[in-house]
Parts: C-alpha cells; structure tokens; sequence
C-alpha cells in the first residue's frame, strides 16, 4: 500500500503493509494516500487496461476512518483502478470540506447538523446520509486504575462539565483514593466529540478545559496508558484492538453501579449499553454518484466491506436495516447527475 504524509519539506511516499503508518518527525498526523504516480507510455492502472486512474476523495471522522481504511483496503483489491484518497481530520472538518465541494464522501460519527446540510444546500451540494455501522463510544481508564470498574453518567458529567472542580479521584467518590485525573479525548472538530457531551453533560461542545484533546484516538490511548489517574474516551473498536493498554469502564445509566453496562457488540446492537451507543455514517455527495467509482465504493461499504466493521471492532448493521440503507442509497442513485 502506498501512502503519502505532508512534512516541512513536501510529500514523502512509503510504500507500507496494510494498516501500518510510520510517522517521520515534524510530519503531519493527517495520512493520505500518496497522488498517483505520473502515466508513462504503456502503463496501465488496473490489469490489462490502461487510461486515467478514478479516483475517490473521502474525509471526516477517525472513528469512521478505522473501518474507511480497512474498507478502502479490500475495495482497492477489486478495484485496482480506483484510488480511494482517505483523510481523518475528524467530522466537523469532513463536513467543512464537503461544503467547499473538495470530497466526494465525508465519514460521520453523527448525524449532520441542520447548519452543516443548510450550508451544503447553499453550495449546490445535496447529501445521501449512508449507515454503515453501530459504535459503543467507550470510557477507559489506566490498567493501574483497580479503585473503579464502574462508572454512573452523573458521576461522568461531575468530572467532564464545563467548570468541573474536579481534580482527583477522591473529588468524584470519596471512597477513590486522592489520584490526581489526567483527562483526554477528542477535539472540537470530532463528531465523537460532539456525542459525548451532548449525552454526557446535557449540551453539545461543553467540556471542561482540564483536558488534553487530539484529533488521533491513538494519542489518546497513550495519553490515559500512561497516568495511573488517567481517564479518556473514543470508538469501542480503539478500545477492542488496545485491551492491553486500557481498561473500559463499566456505564450506568442510572445512579447504581449495580446497573453497570460493558461496551460490547452484544449490548451496543441491543442498545443495553446506554446512553453511549451510536450509529456511524458516509455521506455521499449525490452528485458524485454519478462516478461510477463512487457508486461502487458506496455499495461496497454496505455489502462486502460489512466484514471489515465487524473485523475492527465496530458493530455491523443487521440484514434488514441494511436493506433498507442499500434501497435508499439505489433511490438517490436515480437524481445523482443533478
């Protein structure tokens, strides 16, 4: 696989095994697939043919990214004349560049805002909001952390609102030992995010400022991995494929631990795992529909590439429901050149 990163000195190319990406110093977290390479005479961009290889721009969310890349991964095996350029700069951003008309598929850990498709609708831009899989946003904490397994909503919402006094452990249980909290997560940009505090604190993009954000899960799984007090959150399949840096809490919805609820696949597809299951999205500029390579990308998303949701860890969408997202996406498919 070859893929490009942006440093001070321009591109640099890496030709890498599926789903390793090696950082150079003073390089952009940001991955993008490397621009093709010029045609020379003769050459060819799928077996036995030759021409001007299609291409795909898709950007958003680094939850939805982790299964965009797996995705990406067998689509190209099928399709070996299509490049799929695949940003993570998180959801808010994916939908920025969606307005400016620069992708063709923005991934989502939410729903679009009304202001975000008003704004789309301004630009001439119509979206196809697209399912693909069920997530179960989960809250982790240090291995070393052996005073809490569970943990209440209320007693969440008293360590991550706007203001909090909170600064150990003890501050939030009096029973917890006085362990100073190391809080990380997402930025604003996320639609990760944007879901947590609004189920969590009750208003969208209200957080406490006594916490360390970035636009890449994995930092946030080192960040908690290594402070004893440490305490973060993101996708259930970052927790899934990192059990051995972080332990996930148990979430009650209620104010007893006793009704605790682990993320898994089970209790995210039943909807036990409450208030933190959510659906995750593609959308598709209806418009961009009318590529053909685009259209196959769609349909490979919600046909064969279901595999890859459950193989990195989210939750695959069940027959019926996919049914229902594949007919509406063969509905828009009849107005995409307008």
């Amino acid at each position: 696989m070859s893929t490009a990163f942006r440093c001070a000195g321009g591109w640099v190319s890496l030709i890498l095994p599926a789903f390793c990406v090696v950082l150079a110093a003073g390089c952009s977290v940001e991955s993008v697939d490397a621009p093709p390479a010029p045609a020379t005479e003769g050459s060819a961009t799928a077996a036995g043919t030759g021409g001007v290889e299609k291409r795909i721009q898709v950007d958003g969310s680094s939850t939805v990214g982790k299964v965009a890349a797996a995705v990406q991964e067998e689509f190209t095996k099928k399709f070996s004349d299509t490049k799929v350029a695949l940003k993570v700069t998180g959801t808010g951003t994916g939908f920025k560049e969606m307005i400016a008309d620069r992708i063709d598929i923005a991934n989502a850990s939410r729903p679009v805002k009304e202001s975000e498709r008003a704004d789309c609708a301004k630009a001439g831009i119509e979206l196809v909001e697209l399912k693909i899989a069920l997530d179960g946003l989960t809250v982790c904490v240090n291995p070393q952390n052996d005073w809490v397994d569970t943990i209440t909503v209320a007693q969440l919402k008293k360590i991550w609102e706007p203001g909090s006094a909170v600064k150990t452990w003890k501050d939030v249980d009096p029973a917890w030992p006085d362990v100073p909290l190391a809080l990380f997560g997402p930025g604003e940009e996320s639609g990760t995010f944007d879901y947590f505090t609004e189920v969590i604190n009750g208003k969208e993009d209200q957080i406490t400022e006594s916490y360390s954000a970035s636009a890449d899960d994995n930092v946030t799984i080192t960040g908690i991995a290594g402070e004893k007090g440490g305490m973060g959150f993101f996708g259930c399949a970052y927790y899934f494929s990192n059990r051995d840096k972080v332990k996930a809490l148990k979430i009650s919805a209620t104010d007893s631990v006793a009704d605790g609820v682990e993320p898994s696949i089970e209790t995210v597809r039943s909807g036990a795992y409450k208030p933190l299951s959510r659906p995750l999205f593609i959308y598709v500029k209806k418009s961009s529909l009318a590529k053909p390579e685009v259209l196959d990308f769609a349909k490979f998303f919600l046909n064969e590439g279901q595999a890859q949701v459950g193989a990195v860890g989210y939750v695959p969408l069940e027959e019926s429901e996919l049914k229902s997202v594949n007919e509406a996406l063969n509905a828009a498919v009849g107005g995409a050149g307008k």
